[in-house]
């Protein structure tokens, strides 16, 4: 019962609601438009190095200002850090905390150890970036010191409900964080490797290039699948969580998240306003006395006729709040992932950029004149574009210059020259891209110095006959001050002080950031005060509450401790010859494996049920030798309820498992374990972690570094706790999607889509005519791997200096001729018969698709 009763409690707590700001503007943006928080990067270390953001020396102001206005500011250090940044990290974070900034956004594991190291109470939010998506996660989040997770975006609302279920019953609960509006990635935070392997731009680093909204074609079997307009099949729809606010609260989730680092002022600031609205109202209703009673018919505070429920937009959005969203920013709007999996809605597929609201489709154009049966209002001024299902190319649009409705049709005309109307067609869609009297709105709801956005004080007002008035006034936030008068109260003859009289004067809060919420009047008998002291008490009450607002945090900061403290201590080099390991994606590459005489084996199958076939004819291969081992690998991604694929994997009784997320820390505590690449280890602090907590035999190296970073992990740690991948597939994007379900099945589900990832080999063909390879796993989670191998031969022989001795090849659909003939010229290099150069010139020879060097070999500048 108890979790039931803290879960109900936790359900009508206010959620936070949290802007994003990548400059000044947006940050007032936000913050005159209701934002609670909001969450900002410096210059280094930050998940969008593109926007502007601020800098160190920006955060003493930053902060006075948000705090001020009763405001949070958060910074994100939401990439992986390289062993050689590790002062510099941490020269930055005790910046940060000194400046009293409220908490960090972190992916990093070393990071979030190095910040516990520096500050016991700092409060660190693990980020989207670590791949939360379970209460196991959480509690790995809470054991690094983590005081609020954000959970994956791939989470549904069941899902969440799941989670905190979980973690209230074993009493480790956590706040959680959501994303509710904004830019949807196809794959998992701190899983995508698209942007390193294509460009050597890595994501884990705030570099992404965005390689999801680009069009593919989409080749089953060998022929090009006709999906006519569709061909941006990793692009999926905007976030729009408005529709799923009640939902949202009753689940219990701290905070509500907005993304948009990157988006203009206009945008922070329409769409803060809107969510700041439609969560007053939603707070509102859920606290009525009765909550029997129906959802309301409008949420939030913009008073406007019902939707009527527009591409499903359910429980009564108001027509303006879904236009505002729209024009805002919009590749099309949809819950994501909340209400589940939905394969056919996620991404539609005709576009990855921009559009805005949609007016309807062209029916004549006649005399420099085009028509059109408007689904939405379009006024003189507005911007619109013509989509002739081609977003690549260029597209007509301009200003509209005319507008005359005749019945149901209506007729829009351009300015002269403005447009090639030749180059529009009957039938062409028609987006409104631009609201000049939008924008102006929304523009003034920051323009200008004064405050717009009002929070409520509370004041209680005491006094008799001959005292002094005491004036007690709280703010939201729990900062309390009292003002007395310089004179004492008198009888009043007429009009004396009543409840009215002093709402009104210490309601005169204009050009503050404050409005009065409620006031109590406890002054005894008819008494009165000059209206001039009741102005100096208010006055004085806004000083007082700003001045101990824009106090700086002041969190402890200990000054006699380094990361040098958390690094692991020396260790001897290995004498043991270098050895290669193999991983294997089926049987027939497991048998050339064999016969090709290795002695480490991983196994990464579609469905863990062939493991047990795998581990026995590994095992039978065994006389009296120990070797080979077989180690096989679970899913990436571990949710609610998946327990059972991790019971097929070890029902499989291999030597040991390949450790993908924190689930499976857990789950394969007892057994030999392995650390994989998902893990995101890039620096000695992490390693560390990993091998101290969990006794990991080996660790992977993060795919995120390159020659010389490798070489820093490998000597500021015992080179032997780690293996590298140097020849693969980059597994680009891992994804909740399914590719397989979306355009080769009607189905929405693995319940409905008639696998066909089962009976089908799919590629993904890019713009530069690449293919790449698509598998499904058994969680229906689909990865595309690179179609060119990568390697890292070249730098082999450095790495068996620096003592390291565990090299990982792997393969994805070779056949068993070549996985033979390049486990061979592996094996001739890592005993020294050839070199990097000269294996390197072979394997581009043998392999058709060609093989590039790999991130490893990228410019060290990154």
């Amino acid at each position: 019962m108890k979790s039931d009763r803290s879960l109900s409690q936790l359900s009508l707590q206010r959620p936070e609601l949290l802007a994003p700001a990548g400059n000044w503007e947006c940050a007032k943006a936000a913050v005159e438009n209701g934002a609670d928080a909001i969450y900002f990067g410096l210059d280094r270390f930050n998940a969008r190095m593109r926007a502007q953001n601020f800098t160190e020396a920006d955060l003493p102001q930053l902060m006075t200002f948000l705090h001020r206005r009763g405001v949070k500011g958060y910074v994100t250090v939401n990439t992986l850090i390289f062993p050689k940044e590790l002062a510099e990290a941490q020269q930055y974070l005790r910046t940060i905390i000194a400046a009293g900034v409220d908490a960090a956004i972190v992916q990093d594991i070393g990071i979030c150890r190095l910040i516990r190291q520096l500050s016991p109470d700092f409060p660190i939010h693990a980020s989207t970036q670590m791949t939360i998506t379970s209460a196991v996660g959480v509690e790995f989040a809470k054991s690094l010191g983590c005081q609020l997770v954000v959970l994956a975006r791939e989470c549904s609302l069941k899902e969440i409900n799941k989670i905190q279920q979980q973690i209230a019953q074993q009493e480790m609960s956590l706040p959680l964080e959501v994303f509710v509006h904004g830019a949807l990635c196809v794959a998992y935070s701190g899983q995508c490797l698209t942007s390193e392997a294509l460009g050597g731009r890595s994501a884990n680093r705030g570099e992404c290039a965005q390689a999801c909204r680009m069009p593919y074609d989409l080749i089953a079997d060998g022929e090009v699948v006709n999906l006519k307009e569709r061909k941006y099949l990793l692009s999926p729809q905007d976030l729009a969580g408005l529709d799923v606010l009640p939902d949202l609260v009753k689940s219990g989730v701290t905070c509500l998240k907005i993304e948009g680092r990157l988006k203009a002022p206009e945008y922070v600031a329409n769409v803060t306003r809107v969510y700041r609205q439609a969560l007053d109202g939603v707070m509102e209703e859920l606290e009525r006395p009765n909550p029997l009673t129906p959802f309301p018919t409008r949420e939030g505070g913009i008073k406007a006729p019902l939707s009527v429920s527009e591409r499903g937009w359910g429980r009564g959005q108001s027509d303006q709040e879904h236009y505002n969203l729209e024009m805002a920013f919009s590749r099309g709007l949809y819950t994501g992932w909340f209400g589940g999996i939905n394969n056919q809605e996620l991404v539609h597929a005709r576009f990855g950029k921009k559009r805005g609201v949609y007016l309807g489709e062209v029916s004549r154009i006649h005399n420099e004149e085009v028509t059109v049966k408007l689904e939405a209002p379009v006024k003189p001024g507005d911007g619109i574009v013509f989509d002739c299902g081609h977003p690549e190319a260029k597209e007509e649009g301009g200003r509209v210059y005319g507008v005359v409705s005749k019945g149901k049709e209506t007729m829009l005309t351009f300015g002269r020259n403005d447009l090639n109307l030749r180059r529009v067609h009957i039938g062409d869609r028609i987006w409104k891209t631009s609201d000049p009297e939008l924008d102006k709105q929304v523009r003034q709801s920051f323009a200008g110095e004064n405050p717009q956005f009002q929070r409520p004080i509370d004041l209680e007002v005491y006094g008799e006959v001959g005292q002094a008035l005491i004036a007690i006034a709280r703010d939201r936030l729990g900062n309390i001050v009292q003002v007395e008068s310089a004179i004492s109260l008198v009888e009043a003859h007429t009009k004396p002080l009543d409840t009215d009289r002093l709402q009104e004067q210490f309601g005169r809060l204009g050009n503050t950031p404050f409005c009065l919420g409620t006031l109590t009047n406890h002054l005894s008998g008819a008494i009165m005060l000059p209206v001039s002291e009741l102005n100096r008490i208010r006055r004085e009450i806004v000083a007082q509450l700003e001045e101990l607002r824009s106090q700086p945090k002041r969190w402890q900061l200990r000054s006699d401790v380094s990361f040098q403290d958390l690094l692991p201590s020396s260790f001897p080099l290995s004498p043991l010859s270098p050895s290669l390991i193999v991983l294997v994606r089926n049987l027939k590459q497991l048998k050339a494996a064999l016969k090709a005489g290795i002695e480490t084996l991983y196994c990464e199958f579609e469905d863990p049920r062939a493991y047990r076939e795998a581990v026995q004819l590994v095992h039978k291969q065994r006389q009296q030798s120990p070797f080979p081992t077989i180690w096989v690998a679970p899913p990436r991604i571990t949710k609610p309820g998946e327990n059972w694929i991790l019971q097929q994997v070890r029902a499989s009784e291999a030597d040991g498992y390949l450790i993908r997320n924190y689930d499976q820390l857990q789950f394969f505590a007892q057994d030999r374990c392995i650390g994989d690449f998902s893990l995101n280890v890039a620096n000695p602090l992490t390693a560390d972690y990993f091998q101290q907590h969990f006794g990991l035999e080996r660790l992977t190296a993060s795919y995120d570094l390159n020659i010389n970073q490798l070489q820093d992990l490998l000597t500021s740690c015992p080179p032997q706790w780690f293996e590298v991948t140097i020849h693969q597939h980059i597994p680009m994007f891992h994804m909740e999607h399914c590719v397989f379900c979306a355009f080769l099945s009607t189905g929405t589900d693995y319940t409905n889509c008639g696998r066909p990832c089962e009976k089908q080999e799919v590629k993904l063909r890019d713009r530069v005519g690449s293919e790449h390879v698509l598998k499904a796993d058994v969680g229906c989670r689909n990865t595309v791997f690179n179609g060119t191998a990568q390697t890292g031969a070249e730098y082999v022989q450095r790495l068996i200096e620096l003592g390291l001795r565990q090299f990982r090849i792997e393969f994805v659909n070779e056949t068993p001729e070549q996985v033979s003939k390049t486990i061979h010229c592996y094996s001739q290099l890592l005993q020294g018969e050839i070199t990097g150069s000269q294996l390197w010139r072979e394997l581009k020879l043998q392999n058709q698709l060609g093989v590039t060097r790999g991130p490893m070999g990228v410019s060290a500048l990154r």
